[in-house]
Protein backbone atom coordinates (compact mmCIF):
# COMPACT_ATOMS: atom_id res chain seq x y z
CA UNK A 1 0.00 0.00 0.00
CA UNK A 2 2.94 2.37 0.42
CA UNK A 3 3.25 2.44 -3.37
CA UNK A 4 -0.21 3.95 -3.83
CA UNK A 5 -0.94 7.64 -4.24
CA UNK A 6 -2.62 9.59 -1.46
CA UNK A 7 -5.81 9.81 -3.52
CA UNK A 8 -5.91 6.08 -4.14
CA UNK A 9 -5.26 5.29 -0.47
CA UNK A 10 -8.01 7.64 0.71
CA UNK A 11 -10.50 6.22 -1.79
CA UNK A 12 -9.70 2.67 -0.67
CA UNK A 13 -10.14 3.58 3.01
CA UNK A 14 -13.40 5.45 2.38
CA UNK A 15 -14.73 2.54 0.34
CA UNK A 16 -13.80 -0.07 2.95
CA UNK A 17 -11.40 -1.87 0.60
CA UNK A 18 -8.60 -1.49 3.16
CA UNK A 19 -8.51 -0.29 6.74
CA UNK A 20 -6.76 2.90 7.74
CA UNK A 21 -4.81 0.81 10.26
CA UNK A 22 -3.49 -1.43 7.48
CA UNK A 23 -2.40 1.65 5.54
CA UNK A 24 -0.56 3.08 8.53
CA UNK A 25 1.05 -0.26 9.34
CA UNK A 26 2.24 -0.64 5.75
CA UNK A 27 3.95 2.74 5.90
CA UNK A 28 5.46 2.05 9.31
CA UNK A 29 6.90 -1.17 7.89
CA UNK A 30 8.30 0.77 4.95
CA UNK A 31 9.90 3.27 7.32
CA UNK A 32 11.46 0.42 9.29
CA UNK A 33 12.90 -1.04 6.08
CA UNK A 34 14.12 2.15 4.39
CA UNK A 35 14.74 4.87 6.96
CA UNK A 36 17.94 3.35 8.42
CA UNK A 37 19.50 3.94 4.99
CA UNK A 38 17.98 7.32 4.11
CA UNK A 39 17.53 8.94 7.56
CA UNK A 40 14.58 11.09 6.53
CA UNK A 41 12.14 10.36 9.39
CA UNK A 42 13.31 11.61 12.79
CA UNK A 43 10.58 11.16 15.42
CA UNK A 44 8.16 8.34 14.67
CA UNK A 45 4.51 8.76 15.74
CA UNK A 46 3.71 5.04 15.52
CA UNK A 47 1.39 4.61 18.50
CA UNK A 48 -0.56 7.80 17.88
CA UNK A 49 -0.77 7.10 14.15
CA UNK A 50 -2.26 3.67 14.83
CA UNK A 51 -4.71 5.15 17.33
CA UNK A 52 -5.80 7.77 14.77
CA UNK A 53 -6.22 5.05 12.14
CA UNK A 54 -8.37 2.94 14.47
CA UNK A 55 -10.63 5.97 15.09
CA UNK A 56 -11.06 6.41 11.35
CA UNK A 57 -11.93 2.74 10.94
CA UNK A 58 -14.53 2.95 13.72
CA UNK A 59 -16.08 6.01 12.10
CA UNK A 60 -16.31 4.28 8.73
CA UNK A 61 -17.84 1.18 10.35
CA UNK A 62 -20.43 3.45 11.98
CA UNK A 63 -21.41 4.82 8.57
CA UNK A 64 -19.74 8.21 8.87
CA UNK A 65 -18.41 9.88 5.76
CA UNK A 66 -14.64 10.22 5.90
CA UNK A 67 -12.56 13.09 4.56
CA UNK A 68 -10.75 13.43 1.23
CA UNK A 69 -7.44 12.28 2.77
CA UNK A 70 -8.83 9.49 4.95
CA UNK A 71 -6.02 7.33 6.31
CA UNK A 72 -3.26 9.01 4.28
CA UNK A 73 0.06 9.03 6.21
CA UNK A 74 2.05 12.26 6.02
CA UNK A 75 5.40 13.42 7.33
CA UNK A 76 5.85 16.77 9.08
CA UNK A 77 9.00 18.90 8.99
CA UNK A 78 10.80 19.18 12.35
CA UNK A 79 9.93 22.88 12.69
CA UNK A 80 6.15 22.41 12.30
CA UNK A 81 4.28 21.59 15.49
CA UNK A 82 2.56 18.25 16.07
CA UNK A 83 0.73 17.93 19.38
CA UNK A 84 2.63 15.81 21.91
CA UNK A 85 5.98 15.90 20.10
CA UNK A 86 8.87 18.33 20.06
CA UNK A 87 9.37 20.70 17.15
CA UNK A 88 13.13 20.51 17.59
CA UNK A 89 14.31 22.45 14.52
CA UNK A 90 17.02 19.77 14.49
CA UNK A 91 18.64 21.28 17.60
CA UNK A 92 19.46 19.36 20.79
CA UNK A 93 18.51 22.34 22.92
CA UNK A 94 14.91 22.16 21.63
CA UNK A 95 14.50 18.39 22.01
CA UNK A 96 12.25 18.80 25.06
CA UNK A 97 9.97 21.51 23.65
CA UNK A 98 6.81 19.41 23.34
CA UNK A 99 4.08 21.05 21.27
CA UNK A 100 0.80 21.62 23.08
CA UNK A 101 -1.23 21.78 19.88
CA UNK A 102 -0.97 21.06 16.17
CA UNK A 103 0.14 23.78 13.81
CA UNK A 104 -2.71 25.04 11.63
CA UNK A 105 -1.72 23.06 8.50
CA UNK A 106 -1.27 19.86 10.52
CA UNK A 107 -4.71 20.34 12.03
CA UNK A 108 -6.22 20.89 8.58
CA UNK A 109 -4.70 17.74 7.14
CA UNK A 110 -5.93 15.81 10.20
CA UNK A 111 -9.42 17.25 9.70
CA UNK A 112 -9.35 15.86 6.16
CA UNK A 113 -8.54 12.41 7.58
CA UNK A 114 -4.77 12.35 7.03
CA UNK A 115 -2.56 10.78 9.70
CA UNK A 116 0.78 12.30 10.83
CA UNK A 117 3.27 9.44 10.84
CA UNK A 118 6.53 11.13 11.82
CA UNK A 119 8.63 14.25 11.90
CA UNK A 120 11.12 14.70 9.08
CA UNK A 121 14.69 15.97 9.07
CA UNK A 122 15.81 19.48 8.14
CA UNK A 123 18.93 21.65 8.35
CA UNK A 124 19.56 22.84 11.90
CA UNK A 125 17.31 25.82 12.68
CA UNK A 126 16.64 26.02 8.90
CA UNK A 127 19.72 28.29 8.75
CA UNK A 128 22.63 25.85 8.52
CA UNK A 129 22.34 25.40 4.75
CA UNK A 130 20.41 23.99 1.83
CA UNK A 131 21.51 20.39 2.55
CA UNK A 132 19.38 18.49 5.08
CA UNK A 133 21.80 17.95 7.94
CA UNK A 134 20.80 18.64 11.54
CA UNK A 135 22.75 18.69 14.77
CA UNK A 136 20.23 16.37 16.39
CA UNK A 137 19.64 13.82 13.62
CA UNK A 138 22.55 14.00 11.17
CA UNK A 139 22.39 13.79 7.37
CA UNK A 140 19.46 12.78 5.20
CA UNK A 141 20.59 11.00 2.03
CA UNK A 142 19.21 11.43 -1.46
CA UNK A 143 17.62 8.04 -2.28
CA UNK A 144 18.82 8.26 -5.89
CA UNK A 145 22.48 8.82 -5.00
CA UNK A 146 23.98 9.11 -1.52
CA UNK A 147 26.71 11.37 -2.93
CA UNK A 148 24.12 14.03 -3.81
CA UNK A 149 22.08 16.12 -1.40
CA UNK A 150 18.33 15.56 -1.14
CA UNK A 151 18.04 19.34 -0.95
CA UNK A 152 16.39 21.35 1.74
CA UNK A 153 15.30 22.68 3.91
CA UNK A 154 12.39 20.21 3.65
CA UNK A 155 14.74 17.46 2.51
CA UNK A 156 13.44 14.90 4.99
CA UNK A 157 9.98 15.20 3.48
CA UNK A 158 11.34 14.97 -0.06
CA UNK A 159 13.21 11.74 0.69
CA UNK A 160 10.34 10.27 2.76
CA UNK A 161 7.75 10.85 0.03
CA UNK A 162 10.08 9.68 -2.75
CA UNK A 163 10.75 6.35 -1.01
CA UNK A 164 7.16 5.59 0.03
CA UNK A 165 7.63 6.23 3.74
CA UNK A 166 4.85 8.83 3.55
CA UNK A 167 2.24 9.53 0.89
CA UNK A 168 2.45 13.28 1.56
CA UNK A 169 4.98 15.57 3.18
CA UNK A 170 4.33 18.88 4.91
CA UNK A 171 7.24 21.29 4.68
CA UNK A 172 7.69 25.02 4.32
CA UNK A 173 9.36 27.22 1.73
CA UNK A 174 10.90 30.67 1.85
CA UNK A 175 13.15 30.42 -1.20
CA UNK A 176 12.96 26.87 -2.51
CA UNK A 177 12.63 24.72 0.60
CA UNK A 178 9.88 22.45 -0.74
CA UNK A 179 10.64 22.86 -4.44
CA UNK A 180 14.35 22.00 -4.29
CA UNK A 181 14.00 18.71 -2.35
CA UNK A 182 11.07 17.78 -4.58
CA UNK A 183 13.21 18.35 -7.67
CA UNK A 184 16.26 16.57 -6.26
CA UNK A 185 14.24 13.57 -4.99
CA UNK A 186 11.91 13.20 -7.97
CA UNK A 187 8.55 14.26 -6.49
CA UNK A 188 6.22 17.24 -6.83
CA UNK A 189 5.70 20.19 -4.49
CA UNK A 190 3.52 23.27 -4.16
CA UNK A 191 4.73 26.59 -2.79
CA UNK A 192 1.49 28.56 -2.43
CA UNK A 193 0.80 32.25 -2.80
CA UNK A 194 1.71 34.24 0.30
CA UNK A 195 -1.55 34.31 2.27
CA UNK A 196 -3.13 31.24 0.66
CA UNK A 197 -2.49 28.81 3.57
CA UNK A 198 -3.03 29.93 7.14
CA UNK A 199 -0.11 29.33 9.50
CA UNK A 200 1.42 30.73 12.67
CA UNK A 201 5.05 31.77 12.44
CA UNK A 202 5.40 32.34 16.20
CA UNK A 203 7.61 29.32 16.54
CA UNK A 204 9.54 29.93 19.75
CA UNK A 205 7.35 32.20 21.83
CA UNK A 206 4.50 34.74 21.82
CA UNK A 207 6.22 37.30 19.58
CA UNK A 208 5.86 37.38 15.82
CA UNK A 209 9.02 37.40 13.66
CA UNK A 210 10.09 40.15 11.30
CA UNK A 211 8.80 40.91 7.79
CA UNK A 212 10.90 38.32 5.95
CA UNK A 213 9.62 35.45 8.08
CA UNK A 214 6.09 36.82 8.03
CA UNK A 215 5.86 37.12 4.25
CA UNK A 216 8.45 34.85 2.64
CA UNK A 217 7.71 31.65 4.58
CA UNK A 218 4.82 29.49 3.35
CA UNK A 219 3.88 25.95 4.34
CA UNK A 220 3.60 23.63 1.36
CA UNK A 221 2.90 19.98 0.53
CA UNK A 222 5.09 17.44 -1.27
CA UNK A 223 3.62 14.44 -3.09
CA UNK A 224 4.42 11.87 -5.75
CA UNK A 225 1.58 13.03 -8.04
CA UNK A 226 0.13 16.38 -9.01
CA UNK A 227 -3.37 15.08 -8.19
CA UNK A 228 -2.21 14.49 -4.61
CA UNK A 229 -0.83 18.04 -4.46
CA UNK A 230 -4.24 19.25 -5.56
CA UNK A 231 -5.95 17.26 -2.79
CA UNK A 232 -3.59 18.71 -0.18
CA UNK A 233 -4.03 22.21 -1.62
CA UNK A 234 -7.81 22.02 -1.29
CA UNK A 235 -7.50 20.88 2.33
CA UNK A 236 -4.85 23.42 3.39
CA UNK A 237 -6.24 26.59 1.82
CA UNK A 238 -8.30 29.20 3.62
CA UNK A 239 -8.18 31.82 6.37
CA UNK A 240 -7.89 31.37 10.12
CA UNK A 241 -8.22 34.01 12.86
CA UNK A 242 -4.77 33.08 14.14
CA UNK A 243 -3.26 34.26 10.86
CA UNK A 244 -4.33 37.74 9.73
CA UNK A 245 -2.28 37.29 6.53
CA UNK A 246 -4.46 34.48 5.16
CA UNK A 247 -7.25 35.48 2.79
CA UNK A 248 -10.44 33.69 1.61
CA UNK A 249 -9.48 33.65 -2.06
CA UNK A 250 -11.32 31.19 -4.34
CA UNK A 251 -9.51 27.89 -4.85
CA UNK A 252 -10.15 28.03 -8.59
CA UNK A 253 -10.20 31.19 -10.67
CA UNK A 254 -12.08 32.12 -13.81
CA UNK A 255 -11.04 30.39 -17.04
CA UNK A 256 -8.59 32.36 -19.13
CA UNK A 257 -9.54 33.81 -22.49
CA UNK A 258 -7.85 31.56 -25.02
CA UNK A 259 -4.85 29.27 -24.57
CA UNK A 260 -2.78 30.12 -21.47
CA UNK A 261 0.37 32.06 -22.35
CA UNK A 262 3.54 30.61 -20.84
CA UNK A 263 6.75 32.62 -20.57
CA UNK A 264 9.83 30.38 -20.70
CA UNK A 265 13.05 31.45 -18.95
CA UNK A 266 15.68 28.71 -18.77
CA UNK A 267 18.43 30.95 -17.34
CA UNK A 268 16.92 33.57 -15.03
CA UNK A 269 19.29 36.46 -14.48
CA UNK A 270 21.66 35.16 -17.14
CA UNK A 271 23.98 33.54 -14.58
CA UNK A 272 24.34 30.27 -16.50
CA UNK A 273 22.42 26.99 -16.51
CA UNK A 274 23.59 23.38 -16.74
CA UNK A 275 22.76 21.69 -20.08
CA UNK A 276 20.75 18.99 -18.32
CA UNK A 277 18.57 21.61 -16.64
CA UNK A 278 18.15 23.58 -19.87
CA UNK A 279 17.02 20.42 -21.65
CA UNK A 280 14.45 19.75 -18.92
CA UNK A 281 12.98 23.23 -19.38
CA UNK A 282 12.97 22.86 -23.16
CA UNK A 283 11.26 19.45 -22.96
CA UNK A 284 8.65 20.86 -20.60
CA UNK A 285 8.05 23.81 -22.93
CA UNK A 286 7.55 21.43 -25.83
CA UNK A 287 5.11 19.29 -23.85
CA UNK A 288 3.02 22.33 -22.89
CA UNK A 289 2.99 23.52 -26.50
CA UNK A 290 1.73 20.08 -27.57
CA UNK A 291 -0.99 20.36 -24.92
CA UNK A 292 -2.26 23.61 -26.47
CA UNK A 293 -0.48 26.24 -24.36
CA UNK A 294 0.83 29.40 -26.05
CA UNK A 295 4.50 28.97 -25.15
CA UNK A 296 6.92 31.85 -25.70
CA UNK A 297 10.56 32.24 -24.74
CA UNK A 298 11.19 35.62 -23.10
CA UNK A 299 14.50 37.36 -22.29
CA UNK A 300 14.16 37.20 -18.49
CA UNK A 301 11.89 37.54 -15.50
CA UNK A 302 11.06 41.08 -14.34
CA UNK A 303 13.83 42.99 -12.54
CA UNK A 304 15.75 39.88 -11.64
CA UNK A 305 18.90 41.53 -10.26
CA UNK A 306 16.95 43.95 -8.05
CA UNK A 307 14.69 41.23 -6.69
CA UNK A 308 17.56 38.82 -6.03
CA UNK A 309 19.55 41.51 -4.22
CA UNK A 310 16.54 42.74 -2.22
CA UNK A 311 15.65 39.18 -1.13
CA UNK A 312 19.09 38.66 0.38
CA UNK A 313 19.34 42.10 1.94
CA UNK A 314 15.95 41.68 3.60
CA UNK A 315 16.69 38.22 5.01
CA UNK A 316 20.16 39.18 6.26
CA UNK A 317 18.71 42.33 7.86
CA UNK A 318 16.31 40.14 9.79
CA UNK A 319 19.03 37.71 10.91
CA UNK A 320 21.50 40.38 12.01
CA UNK A 321 20.15 41.57 15.43
CA UNK A 322 19.81 38.04 16.82
CA UNK A 323 22.75 36.53 14.95
CA UNK A 324 25.27 36.44 17.85
CA UNK A 325 22.88 34.33 19.95
CA UNK A 326 21.71 32.20 17.02
CA UNK A 327 25.29 31.66 15.88
CA UNK A 328 26.12 30.27 19.30
CA UNK A 329 23.20 27.83 19.03
CA UNK A 330 24.31 26.71 15.58
CA UNK A 331 27.98 26.33 16.43
CA UNK A 332 30.95 26.81 14.12
CA UNK A 333 29.86 24.29 11.51
CA UNK A 334 26.18 25.19 11.44
CA UNK A 335 26.72 28.93 11.19
CA UNK A 336 28.97 28.91 8.13
CA UNK A 337 26.21 29.28 5.53
CA UNK A 338 24.79 32.47 7.06
CA UNK A 339 28.29 33.79 7.83
CA UNK A 340 29.12 33.50 4.13
CA UNK A 341 25.90 35.32 3.26
CA UNK A 342 26.66 38.17 5.63
CA UNK A 343 30.12 38.66 4.12
CA UNK A 344 28.71 39.49 0.70
CA UNK A 345 25.36 41.10 1.56
CA UNK A 346 25.33 44.86 2.31
CA UNK A 347 23.97 45.74 5.74
CA UNK A 348 20.71 47.69 5.94
CA UNK A 349 20.09 50.54 8.40
CA UNK A 350 16.65 51.89 9.33
CA UNK A 351 16.45 54.21 6.34
CA UNK A 352 17.65 51.43 4.07
CA UNK A 353 15.01 49.05 5.41
CA UNK A 354 12.26 51.59 4.70
CA UNK A 355 13.56 51.99 1.17
CA UNK A 356 13.81 48.22 0.80
CA UNK A 357 10.16 47.78 1.74
CA UNK A 358 9.22 50.24 -1.00
CA UNK A 359 11.40 48.37 -3.49
CA UNK A 360 9.70 45.14 -2.48
CA UNK A 361 6.26 46.54 -3.33
CA UNK A 362 7.54 48.02 -6.58
CA UNK A 363 9.00 44.70 -7.72
CA UNK A 364 5.79 42.90 -6.87
CA UNK A 365 3.94 45.41 -9.06
CA UNK A 366 6.29 44.71 -11.97
CA UNK A 367 5.70 40.99 -11.58
CA UNK A 368 1.92 41.48 -11.44
CA UNK A 369 2.10 43.33 -14.76
CA UNK A 370 4.30 40.58 -16.25
CA UNK A 371 1.94 37.83 -15.07
CA UNK A 372 -1.02 39.74 -16.46
CA UNK A 373 0.54 39.20 -19.90
CA UNK A 374 1.90 35.72 -19.12
CA UNK A 375 -0.31 33.87 -16.59
CA UNK A 376 2.39 31.19 -16.27
CA UNK A 377 6.18 31.19 -16.12
CA UNK A 378 8.18 28.03 -16.81
CA UNK A 379 11.72 27.84 -15.46
CA UNK A 380 14.21 25.75 -13.50
CA UNK A 381 13.96 24.91 -9.82
CA UNK A 382 17.75 24.74 -9.49
CA UNK A 383 20.06 25.56 -12.39
CA UNK A 384 22.32 22.56 -11.75
CA UNK A 385 21.73 18.85 -11.16
CA UNK A 386 21.69 17.87 -7.45
CA UNK A 387 25.00 18.90 -5.88
CA UNK A 388 27.12 17.23 -3.23
CA UNK A 389 25.94 17.44 0.41
CA UNK A 390 26.99 20.58 2.25
CA UNK A 391 28.54 22.38 -0.74
CA UNK A 392 26.95 25.67 0.38
CA UNK A 393 28.65 25.50 3.79
CA UNK A 394 32.09 24.41 2.57
CA UNK A 395 33.43 27.81 1.50
CA UNK A 396 32.34 31.13 0.05
CA UNK A 397 32.51 29.85 -3.51
CA UNK A 398 30.30 26.85 -2.68
CA UNK A 399 27.76 29.06 -0.95
CA UNK A 400 27.59 31.45 -3.89
CA UNK A 401 27.25 28.61 -6.38
CA UNK A 402 24.28 27.10 -4.53
CA UNK A 403 22.57 30.44 -3.90
CA UNK A 404 22.83 31.41 -7.57
CA UNK A 405 21.52 27.99 -8.64
CA UNK A 406 18.35 28.40 -6.53
CA UNK A 407 17.83 31.99 -7.66
CA UNK A 408 14.43 31.63 -9.34
CA UNK A 409 13.04 30.06 -6.15
CA UNK A 410 14.37 32.99 -4.09
CA UNK A 411 12.94 35.63 -6.40
CA UNK A 412 9.50 34.03 -6.70
CA UNK A 413 9.29 33.65 -2.91
CA UNK A 414 10.21 37.34 -2.63
CA UNK A 415 7.38 38.24 -4.99
CA UNK A 416 4.95 35.94 -3.13
CA UNK A 417 3.60 34.08 -6.16
CA UNK A 418 2.65 30.38 -6.31
CA UNK A 419 4.84 27.73 -7.91
CA UNK A 420 4.61 23.99 -8.52
CA UNK A 421 7.74 21.86 -8.93
CA UNK A 422 7.19 18.76 -11.06
CA UNK A 423 9.54 16.01 -12.30
CA UNK A 424 10.42 15.71 -15.98
CA UNK A 425 12.32 12.41 -15.93
CA UNK A 426 15.88 11.27 -15.28
CA UNK A 427 19.28 12.37 -16.54
CA UNK A 428 22.44 10.48 -15.63
CA UNK A 429 20.43 8.52 -13.07
CA UNK A 430 19.20 11.62 -11.22
CA UNK A 431 15.77 13.29 -11.26
CA UNK A 432 15.19 16.37 -13.39
CA UNK A 433 12.38 18.86 -12.92
CA UNK A 434 10.99 22.32 -13.57
CA UNK A 435 8.73 24.77 -11.83
CA UNK A 436 5.60 26.50 -13.03
CA UNK A 437 5.02 29.93 -11.50
CA UNK A 438 1.64 31.64 -11.65
CA UNK A 439 -0.33 34.73 -10.83
CA UNK A 440 -1.12 35.32 -7.14
CA UNK A 441 -3.87 32.97 -5.96
CA UNK A 442 -3.88 31.06 -9.26
CA UNK A 443 -2.37 27.85 -7.95
CA UNK A 444 -4.99 26.14 -10.11
CA UNK A 445 -3.21 27.29 -13.28
CA UNK A 446 0.12 25.98 -12.00
CA UNK A 447 -1.38 22.64 -11.01
CA UNK A 448 -3.18 22.21 -14.33
CA UNK A 449 0.01 22.85 -16.32
CA UNK A 450 1.99 20.56 -14.01
CA UNK A 451 -0.59 17.84 -14.61
CA UNK A 452 0.03 18.08 -18.35
CA UNK A 453 3.75 17.60 -17.71
CA UNK A 454 3.13 14.62 -15.44
CA UNK A 455 0.84 13.10 -18.06
CA UNK A 456 3.63 13.50 -20.61
CA UNK A 457 6.66 12.46 -18.54
CA UNK A 458 5.17 10.22 -15.82
CA UNK A 459 6.10 9.95 -12.16
CA UNK A 460 9.36 8.70 -10.64
CA UNK A 461 8.39 7.23 -7.29
CA UNK A 462 8.27 5.49 -5.03
CA UNK A 463 11.87 4.49 -5.39
CA UNK A 464 14.04 2.06 -3.44
CA UNK A 465 17.29 3.65 -2.21
CA UNK A 466 20.13 3.10 -4.65
CA UNK A 467 22.55 2.13 -1.84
Amino acid sequence: MWKLSAGALAAAVRGGEVSALDVVDAHLARIEAVNPRVNAVTQLFADRARAAARRLDRRRAAGEELGPLAGVPFSVKECIRVEGFAATFGLRRFAGMTAGADAIPVARLRAAGAVPIGHSNMPTLVLSGMHTRSELYGDTLNPWDAARTPGGSSGGDGAAVATGMAALGLGDDSGGSVRIPASFCGVAALNPTAGRFAADQRMLGPDDPGPASQVLVADGPLARTVADLRLAYECLAGPDPRDPRAVPAPLYGRPLDGPPRVAVVADPGGRGVHPTVRRAVERAAGALAEAGYDVREVPDVPRFDEAFDAYHRLTVAEFTPAWPAVRQLLGERGSRFVDFAMRVTPRVDAAGLIALMGTWMNIRRSWAEFLEEYPLLLGPVFTEPPVEPGLESRDQRGRDRVVFAMRLCSVTSFVGVPAVAVPTGLADGLPTGVQLVGRPFREDLCLAAAQHLEDRFGTLGPVDPAF
